[in-house]
């Protein structure tokens, strides 16, 4: 029987091999968005066995294995590593047409050269054989990041963090730029009030003044601002449910502030605008130090009270939120454009049924010289799949100019997930060749496959400047 991943893995058509092969393969990974750990990166971790370096914090998988009746023990509980991964080795023969029988068979064959499918029956072999290989150098942390060709790498980071570890990474041979990623969304979400607090007390700790007022946290948040600056940060991020409904005035946003920090949730209203207040405000920070701004949206989290209660937040639980965007994103970002303080900004949806409306609101706004300012990011989360991703480039094409795209991200807390990169670009010329074959567009593989070099890694690393 023939390898499941070869050479034309779903490329379906030679136009479709032409361009993959000779404009996408070998191109750079630029990895602008994911959760991968600064402190392993720092430390150029070696991992022991596939368990920690494969699922040790994998909620997709999770996620997976519950649905295929897993114990929880086997999930995020005290079992054997081998057990666990055996666990998920049986779970996989179920999950055909599911993404991560398509990631887990790539992952294998590029980090192992293993092309056995993982099934009950191989988990043994697989896990002995890909243990023995993670030994060598070419797969630590730093080993694996040459093995995948990464040039850039934004991790996801706290604005109390210290970014030790960034700090490290600065001064070490890794062979990747490694930059923090602003995340200052527990700052925002002042209807947490408790959680809210306890972040505010922390943040005060660090920057060693009170916090006192309005005007107090945005100077801290300002200061940290400037500290990732220092090191090298060239984004936000912000993991919202929505975008808030509205921006309070100065003076509503300190009265919602006061209330909260006496311990008194404010009105669903006031948090909403205190929300949108801050929003604006951290989008003119950006705008002046030429950050990018990243807005996730649209999940609803922690559904399952339970594991919440028992494990914490990130654990698989969470869903496809139905929130409209649309009149909230044009309020913040028109309110950016008036203060004509609009950072370059991607918009990443998570709810399908609004692509083209997202893929609209990026074309309202434009800077002479900048290319695509405002960005329609890539399937992400539940989307990062075959036929979300599809969906995106779809409704992007139709509304906006494809050739200008970032293209795609990790979002991962795994060293194993580069090859997403491989399997959207192969999508990317698969979708290509198939209108080019068609006549939809001309069949010039020199211009086409030059957009998709572009697409794979120029123009990221022209946009995040």
């Amino acid at each position: 029987m023939s390898s499941f991943i070869h050479d034309q893995f779903l490329l379906q058509s030679e136009t479709a091999q032409k361009l993959f092969h000779n404009y996408a393969a070998e191109e750079p990974i630029f990895d602008y968005h994911c959760h991968l750990s600064p402190k392993d990166l720092a430390e150029n971790r070696q991992y022991k066995n596939l368990y920690e370096i494969w699922l040790e914090g994998d909620h997709y998988k999770w996620r997976a294995m519950r649905l295929n009746g897993v114990e929880e023990r086997y999930c995020t509980g005290d079992a054997d590593p081998f057990e666990k991964f055996k666990a998920f080795a049986k779970t996989v023969p179920n999950a055909l047409r599911n993404p991560l029988y398509h990631w887990t068979h790539l992952e294998l064959a590029r980090y192992f050269g293993i092309h056995e499918l993982l099934n009950e029956d191989t988990a043994e072999s697989i896990w002995e054989t890909a243990n023995a290989k993670l030994q060598g150098e070419d797969m630590t942390a730093w080993g694996i990041l040459k093995k995948m060709n990464v040039k850039f790498i934004g991790t996801t980071d706290d604005p109390v963090d210290n970014l030790e570890y960034h700090a490290k990474l600065q001064k070490s041979d890794c062979p990747a730029t490694v930059a923090p990623t602003f995340r200052p969304d527990k700052a925002i979400l002042i209807e947490q009030t408790e959680a809210w607090n306890a972040w505010i007390d922390q943040l005060q700790a660090v920057i060693g003044e009170d916090i006192e007022c309005l005007t107090d946290l945005k100077s801290a948040l300002l200061s940290r601002i400037n500290f990732f600056d220092t090191m090298g940060c060239r984004a936000s991020d912000h993991g919202l449910n929505h975008c808030p409904l509205s921006i309070a005035s100065d003076e509503d946003a300190e009265a919602a502030f006061m209330d909260a920090r006496a311990g008194d949730t404010p009105s669903p209203d006031s948090c909403e605008g205190f929300g949108g207040n801050l929003l604006a405000f951290l989008g003119e920070c950006y705008a002046d130090r030429n950050w990018v701004m990243q807005l996730h949206l649209g999940a609803v989290r922690n559904n399952n009270a339970h594991l919440f209660n028992t494990l914490g937040p990130d654990i698989g639980c969470d869903s496809i939120n139905d929130d409209l965007q649309i009149p909230a994103l044009s309020k913040l970002l028109g309110e950016l454009s008036l203060r004509q303080k609009l950072p370059n900004t991607i918009l990443y949806n998570l709810n399908p049924s609004q692509n083209y409306a997202f893929a609209t609101m990026c074309g309202n706004f434009f800077e002479a010289g900048v290319k695509h300012k405002v960005q329609f990011g890539s399937g992400w989360w539940f989307l990062d799949q075959w036929e979300g991703m599809t969906m995106q480039l779809n409704a992007l094409s139709s509304l906006g100019l494809l050739s200008h795209f970032v293209g795609m991200l990790t979002d991962s807390r795994s060293m194993m997930s580069y090859p997403r990169h491989e399997y959207f670009r192969r999508l990317l010329c698969d979708l290509l060749a198939t209108d080019m074959e068609k006549g939809v567009i001309p069949n010039d593989i020199a211009r086409v496959g030059e957009m998709v070099k572009n697409i794979s890694f120029s123009n990221a690393k022209t946009f995040f400047k």
